[in-house]
This record gives structure tokens, C-alpha cells and sequence, in this order.
């Protein structure tokens, strides 16, 4: 491995992390063509194929997977010890940052923070990407830049800083007969009812607080996510419960009504989380207090 220079093990992990020639181009930003050549010299420096034809798919070789978790602490180790240590103006940062976010964080917080990025750091580039699976390896990779949600256990060497507290709101059509008049309790558990789940779960914590006060509801739709929810009541007499802030910007971009919900639900703590390896990074360190100050605003609590 004399030959291997750095750049080639930063696409060996690309290749090893996508299991694909196109997708590992794509995350480095090269072209298909120039991933392929590069492919072949890590294939010459290793004397080893790495990735093989199975099926449809590459698969990684015994030895590539007996090597990724080294090369993939090389390069992260090799991605903080180049980072930039001083302070840099953020019109001079030059970077791509992945948040990883909840559906109904981008209406809301990804409209500002892009006008934000495009006025005071114009060469950054926001990557958005859906809520998955929640690992701390992501972060801990710097495969994610910063994670904003409703956090779990990350692990305590994961940083996490509060940004707000959110209640829950429901969403109807504005021609539903749930947007006129009081939604009683009543009516809300009589009522068609969109369930959100990444998963496809039928059941949420929503049931058992209906059940405590002695109701229960009929789920006729589950949506992996919220704007499909809002979408899906827009032209039904169907209901969602969503988070209050998503429910407030749906109303105002969509045809569905934000309603109070009829019965006491716990609020939800949002915070964002990273790898304290980012604490001094210039880039990160703007993102990060771009988003406290976002959040800060009318993003959290704000009346429809």
C-alpha cells in the first residue's frame, strides 16, 4: 500500500460506504468515469478487486471489509487534523455541510437558513437528507454534519445543544368540516385519522393518550411523512397530527387549517447534535449558530 496516497483512501471509503462506483462519484463529486479509473489504482495498490459483481450490486471482497473501518478512521482522522484551526470570515468558507432533519424541519428552517448561507456564506453548499437511521457512526464519521430532531441517546461523546420545545397541532382541509367550529375531543376521535411513520406503524403514543381518556381512533392512511400527511387531508375530511411549527407553515402554503389538538400531549424537546471534533470548525461552527439564532425566532411557538 506504498502507493495508496490519501485521496484514493478517501475513495476507498466512499466505495466501501456506497457499495457503487456512481454513488461513491457522486458523494465525492466526480465523475463516474474517473471513479472507475480511480477504482482500478486502489485495485493495483491493494492487489485485490475490493468491490465485486453481485447480481445487480458491488460487493466488498473479505479483505476491503477487513480494511474499512481503518480506512474509515484514516480518513476522518486525516479530515480533522487538515481542518482549518483559525477562525475564517464565513464569505470565505468553501464547503458542503449534510443536515440530517426532519421533514418538517426543511419548510421551516431550511428556507432561512439557505437565504441566511446564501448571504453571508455564499460558498457553502446545504445538504439536506432525510431522517434514517439515527446512528452516532454518521456524526461520529462526518458522514452528517449536524443532526436537528427530536434527539435520543447518541452517546456521550455526541454534542447536543436545546433549540426549542414544540407542542402538536392537527391538520384538516380548509373545506373539511373539522375546520368549522370546535374540534371537541368527540369529534376528533370520530374522525379519519392519517397516521405519519417512517416505519409504517399504525399505533403512535397518540393512541394511548386517546385511550387514557377514554377514546380511541380509526387510522385509515400512514404516510412516511408529514408533508404527505398534509397533502393526503388537503382533499379529504381526514385529520393528522403533526408538530405545531410544520403544521403552522403547512397552513400557510397549503390548503389544510392548523387546529389545536383536543387532549393534553406531551411537548418534544428539538436540538441539534454533532461530533465535538467539528467544535472549532469554521463552517460548522456558522451552521451551528445560525441554526440557535433561526430557532430563536418565531420558529418555535409562533401563532398560526
Amino acid at each position: 500500500m506504498a502507493d495508496l496516497d490519501l485521496n484514493l483512501l478517501v475513495a476507498l471509503d466512499a466505495l466501501l460506504r456506497e457499495g457503487s462506483v456512481a454513488r461513491a462519484a457522486d458523494r465525492l463529486g466526480l465523475s463516474a468515469p474517473a471513479m472507475s479509473r480511480t477504482l482500478t489504482r486502489i485495485r493495483t495498490a491493494l492487489g485485490d478487486p475490493v468491490l465485486v459483481r453481485a447480481g445487480r450490486g458491488l460487493v466488498p471482497t473479505p479483505r476491503a471489509l477487513a480494511l474499512q473501518e481503518k480506512v474509515r478512521a484514516v480518513v476522518r482522522d486525516a479530515t480533522a487534523l487538515l481542518a482549518p484551526g483559525t477562525p475564517t470570515a464565513p464569505e470565505q468558507l468553501t464547503r458542503t455541510l449534510t443536515l440530517r432533519v426532519n421533514d418538517g424541519v426543511i419548510p421551516l428552517l431550511g428556507t432561512t437558513l439557505h437565504q441566511r448561507a446564501r448571504a453571508e456564506a455564499p460558498g457553502l453548499t446545504l445538504r439536506f437528507v432525510a431522517e434514517g437511521l439515527e446512528d452516532v457512526e454518521s456524526l461520529r464519521d462526518g458522514e452528517v454534519d449536524l443532526d436537528i430532531g427530536v434527539q435520543g441517546a447518541l452517546g456521550p461523546e455526541i454534542r447536543v445543544q436545546r433549540l426549542g420545545e414544540e407542542s402538536f397541532m392537527c391538520l384538516v382541509g380548509r373545506a373539511s368540516p373539522l375546520a368549522r367550529g370546535r374540534l371537541t375531543l368527540e369529534r376528533f376521535a370520530r374522525a379519519e385519522h392519517v397516521g405519519v411513520s417512517r416505519r409504517g406503524k399504525l399505533r403512535t403514543p397518540l393512541d394511548d393518550a386517546l385511550e387514557q381518556q377514554g377514546h380511541s381512533r380509526r387510522v385509515t392512511a400512514v404516510v412516511p411523512n408529514m408533508l404527505a400527511a398534509a397533502a393526503l387531508v388537503a382533499g379529504t375530511d381526514a385529520v393528522t397530527t403533526v408538530n405545531g411549527a410544520f403544521a403552522r407553515a403547512a397552513a400557510r402554503l397549503m390548503p389544510v387549517k392548523a387546529r389545536p389538538v383536543p387532549l393534553p400531549l406531551p411537548r418534544v424537546t428539538v436540538a441539534q447534535a454533532w461530533h465535538p471534533r467539528f467544535d472549532r470548525d469554521p463552517a460548522h461552527v456558522w451552521l451551528r449558530r445560525t441554526v440557535k439564532a433561526l430557532c430563536e425566532g418565531p420558529m418555535f411557538g409562533a401563532t398560526p
